[in-house]
């Protein structure tokens, strides 16, 4: 046993030289070689590993690693060469392995590095802060690893300190102009519009050309209370970039702040040419119609929103159906109505059926109507809280002229979900048709309120967009 191990150290010593000296298939063989006499030696397993992912054999060599694991599943350098195969595709897999490594030497900051960035691309951004929090000094020169941290930052609600992360990140990449872009999306949610603007008047200065930086410019312009630029900036977006709806939104949003209604009416028509199939425009324009007592229009207008919406979608859970529907409408049907018999209390399929009724029949099918009715109701008993059956409910109420069991629906589902655009465009088309006492004050209301809800959204769309940063080359492991 003695002579053997001494003969495995001589081989690993030897393999180790070949890679040193990149004679990798030579090394390759002796690997194997070797593994012949000692097949449990854990070490020998990690050199071949290593010697394949050089090679580029990533499946074996992986393969490769797992056997070492097997026989010591702490070895460090095992770990580390079965992390640096799977963290540059993000592969959830490098994480039990980054634990196992910082578990043996709580200071490796390279492995809270690449730790944090996995977990944070995944959402897990509570986790992630932690190991950034660990590993800063490796960080500060690591472009993705900051955008990275500062995001998370940002979905944590830490927005002080995002702004800090995001200067970090402008500093280190001082020619590339979304690094500043980036830092003043930040500063904008920090309520820091001054700042923001200190960030974007350089930009501006060239003749810029994009539309996003125009747009998010236009917006502290606005928050500053320079009026004027804000339109002025919004306009030149528009004018390069005809087909971004949001930008169409946000000038909605101006003109709505300002009292200039038929300003934003005629610049969403001017939208419309190019974008027929955006529901948010049909909503901003219907907003804008509704401060103008125009609630003709103003409901015309919600009426497409929603056609628009549904036929987009129904639901994940039922896109290959809605694709079914869109050739084969009576397969759809039948296909839910057989689902239905084998559950028959499932909620969604209830709301699933009505739906496809409402998509296939007419305003003046009876029948089609009652029965998807039935389905709906029986949806919201089953689950209260199906804001989307509640909706439904509402449209179907308010074609068949029954306003008040609309407008039931429409505060019930506004009950379980406050910012449901559809539940609040729906009340205010019902609320207006009803002749209820003090319909007027409440419609004006609403208006305001669905205007505050599509900003929102509008905020949190835009903000998921923003950030520009091309993606640097993954932090490879020590």
């Amino acid at each position: 046993m003695v002579a053997q191990g001494q003969a495995t150290k001589v081989s690993i010593a030897s393999i180790q030289s070949l890679i040193r000296s990149q004679q990798y298939d030579q090394a390759l063989q002796l690997t194997r070689s070797a593994l012949h006499d000692t097949p449990n030696d854990f070490r020998l397993w990690t050199l071949e590993g290593i010697v394949l992912s050089i090679k580029g054999s990533n499946h074996d060599a992986l393969d490769a690693f797992d056997r070492a694991l097997s026989l010591s599943p702490n070895y460090t350098a095992a770990l580390r060469g079965e992390v640096q195969l799977l963290y540059p595709t993000q592969d959830k897999r490098a994480i039990p392995l980054l634990e196992r490594i910082l578990k043996a030497d709580p200071k490796d900051e390279t492995a809270h590095e690449m730790l944090a960035i996995i977990e944070g691309r995944q959402g897990e951004c509570l986790a992630a802060n932690e190991h950034f929090l660990l590993s800063t000094e490796v960080i500060a020169n690591h472009p993705q690893s900051l955008e990275v941290y500062g995001s998370c930052l940002l979905q944590t609600k830490q927005h002080q300190k995002a702004v800090s992360i995001f200067e970090q990140l402008a500093a280190l990449l001082p020619e590339q102009t979304y690094p500043k872009y980036d830092l003043a999306v930040v500063l904008v949610g920090a309520k820091q519009p001054q700042a923001a603007l200190k960030v974007l008047e350089p930009l501006l200065a060239t003749n810029q050309s994009d539309p996003d930086i125009l747009s998010l410019a236009s917006e502290v312009y606005e928050a500053v209370g320079n009026t004027p630029e804000a339109v002025a900036l919004l306009r030149h977006a528009i004018v390069l970039s005809p087909t971004n709806a949001t930008y169409y939104v946000a000038f909605a949003a101006l003109s709505l702040d300002h009292e200039s209604y038929q300003v934003g009416i005629d610049m969403i028509d001017a939208g419309l040419q190019r974008i027929s199939d955006d529901p948010s425009l049909y909503i901003s324009r219907g907003l804008l119609y509704a401060q103008l007592a125009q609630y003709e229009e103003a409901e015309a207008d919600f009426n497409k929103a929603e056609r628009i919406d549904s036929a987009q979608s129904l639901s994940s859970y039922a896109i290959d159906l809605t694709e079914l529907q869109r050739n084969h409408p009576d397969k759809a049907l039948l296909e839910v109505r057989s689902q239905l018999k084998s559950h028959p209390d499932d909620a969604f399929l209830h709301f699933l059926f009505a739906k496809l009724l409402t998509n296939q029949g007419s305003d003046t099918d009876k029948e089609i109507s009652g029965e998807a009715i039935r389905s709906a109701l029986r949806a919201v008993k089953l689950k209260p809280d199906l804001v989307e059956a509640r909706d439904l409910l509402a449209s179907m109420y308010t074609r068949s002229g029954q306003y008040n069991l609309a407008i039931e629906q429409c505060r019930l589902a506004l009950r379980y979900s406050p910012s449901d655009q559809t539940a609040i465009y729906h009340l205010i088309v019902a609320l207006r048709h009803s002749g209820q006492s003090g319909q007027r004050d409440e419609i004006q209301t609403l208006v305001k309120r669905l205007s505050d809800v599509q900003q929102a959204s509008r905020q949190q769309e835009t903000d998921r967009k923003r950030f520009k940063l091309v993606e640097q080359q993954p932090v490879p492991p020590q």
